[in-house]
């Protein structure tokens, strides 16, 4: 059983040799452990502190290409090093790295092939109040449509089995989080959460650098999720909003145009025939979405081969 520790990483010089610092070299139920260094476009001495640390794998990435692509990038490396298992955690120390047995252990009783270790949030200080709602908010959003029962989404640490690491896509730029259970959860991969601990900051949150953003980004990933790998309900729904709209003022005009000439309202025909409209080629989106969803289905089923053979 190969366990492999990968770190994404932009300009962490001052914190990456103390997050390797904590890293287990030896853990029960494992045979190999190794570390691999996503650089996603470092500027400084980034590589030069993970060779200083005896990192077994680095991947360099010529320019920076986001949090996302690192993990992606991350994943397929492990994947073609033979890892059984893949632990992802951020490069500013800001997980323990005592409780990845605690992380893995659902994997290795075959309890489940995704694990993501739930923060304290109610008890970390260093989070503002804002930002404690807006992650309950989030999470609860994200469990809703992924049909899981993970109470934080937005935790990067996190355990991918081998097979689940094979179906793993990520199409937003942004981060992985969110996109990744929503996705586990409609695929129906064994997704768990665990209790971890954080340590005290070293730095501030770079994905994070303002709520309003953030809310705009995690909001924009969740409706792309939901539009992806459910189109015909969502596009249903929206549709579904249109024409009941429609209706109604339908029924208003009907009623005004009863009450006699002089009481009928041309705007409101013209509205109900226009949320009419809309709410039907909503619906009829929705239809062709799905259909096209059997493709990529099957580009994906495509894809876990060509990755297994690589």
């Amino acid at each position: 059983m190969k366990l492999i520790i990968q770190i994404p990483c932009f300009n962490e010089e001052e914190n990456l040799a103390i997050t390797l610092r904590e890293l287990p070299r030896k853990l029960e139920g494992i045979d190999k452990i190794e570390w691999l260094v996503i650089n996603d476009g470092s500027t400084d001495k980034t590589v030069e502190v993970a060779k200083e640390n005896n990192v077994d794998h680095i991947l360099s990435f010529s320019h920076n290409k986001g949090l996302a692509k690192a993990f992606m990038g991350g994943l397929i490396e492990s994947l073609k090093l033979g890892a059984d298992i893949i632990v992802n955690l951020d490069a500013d120390n800001q997980y323990c790295a005592e409780d990845i047995p605690k992380l893995i252990e659902p994997i290795l009783n075959s309890e489940a092939e995704i694990v993501i270790g739930e923060r304290p949030i109610s008890q970390t200080a260093h989070f503002s109040i804002p930002k404690k709602i807006l992650q309950k908010v989030g999470s609860s959003v994200v469990r809703l449509l992924s049909n899981t029962q993970i109470p934080d989404a937005p935790s990067g640490f996190r355990a991918i089995s081998r097979e689940a690491a094979f179906q793993i896509n990520v199409f937003n730029d942004y981060t992985y989080t969110l996109e990744m259970i929503i996705e586990a959860g409609q695929k129906g991969i064994p997704i768990k959460s665990v209790p971890v601990r954080t340590n005290n900051p070293l730095r501030e949150s770079r994905l994070i650098t303002s709520i309003t953003k953030y809310m705009g980004y995690s909001a924009l990933t969740i409706i792309r999720s939901f539009m992806t790998y459910k189109p015909l309900r969502f596009f249903f729904i929206l549709g579904s909003i249109l024409l009941t709209s429609g209706l109604f003022v339908g029924t208003r005009w009907l009623l005004l145009f009863l009450g006699g000439p002089q009481a009928s309202s041309i705007p409101s025909l013209i509205l109900t025939a226009i949320l009419l409209i809309l709410g039907f080629i909503l619906i009829i989106f929705g239809l062709i979405a799905d259909l096209m969803s059997v493709n990529r289905k099957l580009l994906e089923e495509i894809q876990v081969t060509l990755r297994k053979k690589e």
